[in-house]
């Protein structure tokens, strides 16, 4: 069954940071485009980051730009989301997301982890 399992979420005061892990099963992340998405309560689902499949090209939305730092292993079969200096505005759900790049365009969501922060 294929499945993308995060782990990695929890309770982190302001400053703080936590790294967020995304394992793959029945499939090779090598051959998806990876990202995190996050939806905090009452928004829309919103994207994080996303690396690419040739060259690792990494993309941030501007307000975890300095902060989050995504990164693959591809002989993992995973990929990661480094938070730093966390800020209670980045308290959401994180979902990590499987794009595949060449036909039939697979695309694959985990089932999220809860990230609090808090004082």
């Amino acid at each position: 069954q294929v499945q993308l399992v995060e782990s990695g979420g929890g309770l982190v005061q302001p400053g703080g940071s936590l790294r967020l892990s995304c394992a793959a099963s029945e499939f090779t992340v090598s051959r998806y485009a990876m990202a995190w998405y996050r939806q905090a309560p009452g928004k829309e689902r919103e994207l994080v980051a996303g690396i690419s499949i040739i060259g690792g090209g990494r993309d941030y939305a501007d307000s975890v730009k300095g902060r989050f730092t995504i990164s693959r292993d591809d002989a993992k079969n995973s990929v990661y989301l480094q938070m730093n200096n966390l800020k209670p505005e980045d308290t959401a759900v994180y979902y990590c997301n499987a794009r595949q790049v060449l036909i039939p365009f697979h695309v694959y969501w985990g089932q999220g982890t809860q990230v609090t922060v808090s004082s």
